[in-house]
């Protein structure tokens, strides 16, 4: 990575839309859990551990590779205090990335697999550590509940439910993830009404897996308000036309299709077609532990291997700013903000 262009991209204020908790976590804190908890892990060092939950030079780059390293992941949410504690340096860590605008999703179901115990409480732990960590690291940061469409529609029900009862502690929005092929996003268009009509925001994971059919379906039929990824918009342009019609931003994240097999290399990423067409496309991190990244690398990257100038990602910043989960003043005053720091605190104005 080119030291000055990452060095200008760690001194840009940065908003991020698309981050999962579960995907963020610090391999140092897996192995404080694991020896507390006296868990067998397959390494009792960082380095040890690191391929195990994050891709390593010359891995395979693809799904299986992705998603297998969330079969580690997965044991160390054991108790409130964990929650909490991973919950808070994750926002620590985009804080001290200048993230100045965080919204973390989270899935209530995958934290709770084997405490089982309420997603009232999960919520709340996550909740508590989020308002302390936002007001200790200068950060605001909302939330999202995510759900996946390959598990039960009670699932999604009771998570909807969840977020609504919470909307006063910082969830903003709810997130419909998982296995786009094979399954519809239609089960769930009843509850994501429902959640809409309770003043939250809708994104959906779409057009990753699978086609340009499904980013139609979230927008017409669950109403999404951003798409997660969407990178596969360009396969139909009746879909790109519709997104720059309506105005649907993208979550896009670009290192992590490329980890996850969705794209072959970063310099060929949809991002840049489908941004120059004028769909509003944001940039964002995913899951940064397993891909090792920050949002500044992001930056960084689109940069160096898309020839994004300091202006489209500043542009990207605003874009990111203006489709946040904010009621309409919110997003005015954050956007108003952003632009002030990127023409006063980082010299130059926007052009």
């Amino acid at each position: 990575m080119d030291d000055a262009l990452l060095q200008q991209a760690r001194a840009l204020p940065k908003i991020e839309l698309h981050r999962h908790l579960e995907g963020s976590l610090r391999i140092n804190t897996l192995l404080s859990i694991g020896m507390e908890h006296r868990l067998t892990l397959p390494s009792t060092t960082e380095e040890g551990l690191r391929p195990f939950v994050q891709l390593m030079p010359g891995e395979p780059r693809n799904w299986q590779q992705f998603l297998g390293k969330f079969a580690v992941l997965r044991q160390f949410y054991r108790s409130k205090s964990i929650i909490q504690r991973v919950t808070h340096e994750v926002i620590a860590d985009a804080a001290a990335d200048n993230v100045r605008y965080l919204e973390l999703r989270f899935t209530p179901q995958a934290l709770n697999n084997l405490m089982k115990c309420a997603f009232d409480d999960i919520v709340d732990w996550v909740c508590a550590a989020a308002a302390e960590a936002a007001a200790a690291h200068d950060i605001q940061c909302a939330l999202i509940l995510s759900m996946n469409r390959h598990e039960a529609v009670e699932v999604a029900e009771s998570v909807i439910e969840t977020a609504i009862a919470f909307k006063d502690r910082g969830i903003v929005g709810i997130d419909l993830a998982g296995q786009e092929s094979g399954f519809s996003s239609q089960p769930f268009a009843r509850l994501f009404e429902r959640a809409k009509a309770a003043g939250l925001f809708i994104t959906v994971h779409a057009g990753e897996w699978s086609g340009a059919e499904n980013i139609r379906e979230a927008v017409e039929s669950l109403g999404a308000n951003r798409i997660g990824h969407g990178v596969r918009a360009g396969e139909d342009p009746a879909v790109v036309q519709m997104l720059i019609e309506r105005g649907i931003p993208l979550e896009v994240c670009p290192t992590s299709n490329v980890d996850s097999g969705v794209i072959g290399t970063y310099a060929e990423h949809p991002i840049t077609a489908l941004y120059q067409a004028g769909v509003r496309t944001t940039l964002n991190t995913d899951d940064p532990l397993i891909s090792n990244i920050t949002l500044s690398d992001e930056y960084a990257a689109a940069m160096r291997l898309l020839k994004f100038s300091i202006g489209d990602i500043r542009r990207h910043i605003l874009t990111a700013a203006d489709s946040a989960f904010l009621p309409a003043e919110g997003r005015t005053a954050l956007v108003a903000r952003f632009r002030s720091w990127l023409d006063g605190d980082q010299g130059g104005k926007l052009q």
